[in-house]
């Protein structure tokens, strides 16, 4: 959309009236300036236009960090390697995933500068800014941010509880609408990847364990993130092929220690599945995962056991050839070269080819069929595999026209601006707070109510509460705070999913990891306050957990999903009922964790609750007690 004051996009009139932006400064319309043609065409038009460090610039998409107010950050930032100016003019890079926003206007300045500063390249190309997802509660500087001026939601996983795709259409178009309001044009997102092992950190991305319902649901997202026509769309990128649900223990595989990806149970295609219907549902991007395979063979030919971002089998193989993709592919970040943050390091991804050069790294991921090196600004390392043979320009072409061509749908050519002056109006309306508010509330999975306090009543004598875990705000709207149990109608705890701290290694210290079961000494204490008055139990499952510790020692326990105090508070009283129902198992004990399969979707011996239990108030859905 123009900017308010019109002053962009600039436009002039060619000779047959047709308004385009003189993007490389020559006084004519060239062909992939010309708006009435078609992507294809425009994109083999400029192709013959740009250098070979053009090219190469299109091929790299890394963090980008924006100054105060929505100024650009010419200098490094906490994470970002580079200032604006180096990576957009001097590296000729245009594909930049963005940090940490402080207001929906500041973010709309800032990248109406930071495609001015484009301009400024021989040939204007226009830049892409990617994210993570921003519609949820969890913050991970790996994997998504909490933005308080987007509409909150639930985590996917809670999306997998009400397992509903009109709902997940409308996350996803509320998400593009807010996201193309500021310039964001690129989603690292949807997740479909199945939540088979408890253990794993990153299940709350993920919609559930189950084949069938994620592969509905990833559908749904992506329909809802390319808009209807006339409408701006956001190009989309499904991860993580194959799928990286299957982690050998539960360790994930940014760090040396979970590298490794198995499938003791057979149960490839499964986790395969999704993907295939992304494919077929139109994906513009694809990400494949760090991890390497062991013991995988696909139609009887044994995989090679290296990351699948350096896999030719897996990505030419399997992806472009078998299932016919011929969009972007882009490697999960920073596959070739180590990162340092601060005191700390994260190893370069390069798992079973760990020995390689950096430049090696490259070439290795070029060959696989990658079109994009995730994380990376080391344009000159390609530049170098070039000039010395081991890189055919061929090759960088066909990558680039891939990447051109998303950038041509998207119509960033003709007009890549926005307009400041409405964005914060556009972000965070009432009534995509208002929906998310109730999509929270009702994604709770009430797992029990052994003690039939539940709804916990909200009219006549407002009770004395005694809370862990919720705002002053939240307790007001429901009763009167008091200092102790035994001075309490009801206690009321909100508590996270048990994960063992770990921080040695950068981005560590966000990911919740290790054993599922509570410490001893919770039981005892939630006995003691039980012991005084009724108690209500929220586990927050960022991931599965194991709950048969503290079942016994609550009167109602319930499953959410980075719901909000507020929605909560909706879904126990039933002013918005919680109608969640487990997307995923949650097993009786850490034993039958240990020896169940990575990859089978509910392969631990008899749950605690299976997927799909949920509790209606006085009726059980599906119960594996």
């Amino acid at each position: 959309m123009p900017t308010a004051d019109r002053s962009r996009p600039r436009l002039v009139e060619s000779v047959d009236g047709t308004r385009y932006r003189d993007l490389n400064g020559n006084g004519r319309m060239d062909p992939f300036e010309d708006p009435r043609r078609s992507p294809e065409e425009r994109t083999e038009d400029l192709l013959d236009r740009l250098s070979l460090a053009e090219q190469i610039g299109l091929m790299f998409h890394t963090v980008i960090e924006t100054g105060p107010d929505g100024t650009l950050l010419d200098g490094p930032g906490a994470i970002s390697k580079s200032g604006t100016e180096e990576v957009v003019l001097a590296k000729h890079m245009n594909h930049f995933n963005v940090h940490g926003l402080e207001s929906a206007g500041a973010a709309a300045r800032w990248h109406n500068r930071l495609q001015e500063r484009a301009e400024r390249t021989p040939h204007g190309i226009p830049v892409t800014i990617s994210t993570d997802p921003r519609h949820g509660g969890a913050q991970n500087a790996g994997t998504s941010w909490v933005t308080s001026f987007f509409s909150l939601w639930p985590e996917p996983l809670g999306l997998g509880a009400l397992a509903d795709p009109v709902l997940v259409r409308e996350w996803a178009e509320t998400a593009r609408r807010e996201y193309t309001a500021i310039g964001i044009r690129a989603a690292l997102h949807p997740v479909a990847d199945l939540a088979t092992e408890p253990r794993w950190a990153r299940q709350r991305e993920c919609f559930g364990q189950d084949p069938q319902l994620v592969a509905r649901l990833v559908a749904a997202a992506l329909e809802g993130l390319r808009g209807a026509d006339g409408e701006p769309s956001v190009q989309s990128t499904v991860k993580h092929f194959p799928g990286a649900g299957p982690q050998k223990d539960g360790e994930d595989a940014h760090f040396p220690y979970g590298r490794d990806q198995i499938y003791p149970g057979g149960r490839f295609e499964d986790h395969l599945l999704p993907f295939r219907v992304a494919v077929e549902q139109g994906a513009e991007a694809i990400m494949p995962y760090y991890g390497r395979p062991l013991g995988l063979e696909i139609d009887g030919e044994a995989i090679e056991e290296v990351g699948f971002g350096f896999n030719h089998q897996v990505l030419t193989g399997l992806l472009r050839e078998q299932l016919g993709f011929d969009g972007v592919i882009v490697s999960d970040w920073e596959l070739v070269n180590d990162n340092h943050v601060g005191d700390q390091v994260l190893p370069a991804r390069a798992w079973g080819v760990e020995e390689l050069t950096p430049s090696q790294r490259m070439q290795r991921i070029l060959e696989a069929g990658a079109d994009q090196f995730g994380g990376e600004e080391c344009t000159e390392l390609l530049l170098d595999l070039v000039r010395e043979g081991l890189v055919s320009e061929q090759r960088v072409t066909d990558s680039a026209r891939r990447l051109l061509r998303v950038k041509f749908r998207l119509g960033l050519f003709d007009d890549p601006y926005v307009d400041e002056s409405a964005a914060d109006a556009l972000v965070g309306t009432e009534e995509a707070r208002r929906r998310g508010h109730e999509a929270q509330a009702s994604s709770v999975v009430v797992l029990h109510d052994d003690g039939a306090v539940l709804p916990l009543p909200t009219d006549g004598a407002r009770p004395r509460i005694y809370a862990e875990g919720l705002s002053e705000e939240v307790i007001a709207s429901l009763g009167e705070r008091v200092a102790t149990p035994a001075e309490a109608d009801v206690a009321l705890l909100r508590i996270g999913a048990p994960f063992q701290p770990r921080d040695d290694l950068f981005l560590e210290a966000w990911f919740h990891q290790g054993d599922l079961e509570f410490p001893p000494g919770l039981a005892h204490r939630l006995d003691r306050i039980r012991a005084a008055c009724p108690l209500i139990v929220d586990v927050d499952l960022d991931r599965a957990a194991v709950l048969t510790g503290i079942i016994a020692h609550c009167d109602a326990l319930t499953g959410s999903f980075g719901v909000s105090g507020a929605a909560w508070a909706d879904a126990i009283t039933g002013v918005i009922p919680a109608r969640g129902r487990l997307p995923i198992e949650l097993p009786r004990s850490m034993a039958a964790v240990r020896v169940a399969p990575e990859d089978v979707p509910g392969g631990t011996d008899d749950p605690l609750y299976p997927a799909g239990h949920g509790l209606e108030i006085d009726r059980v859905i599906s119960s594996g007690q």
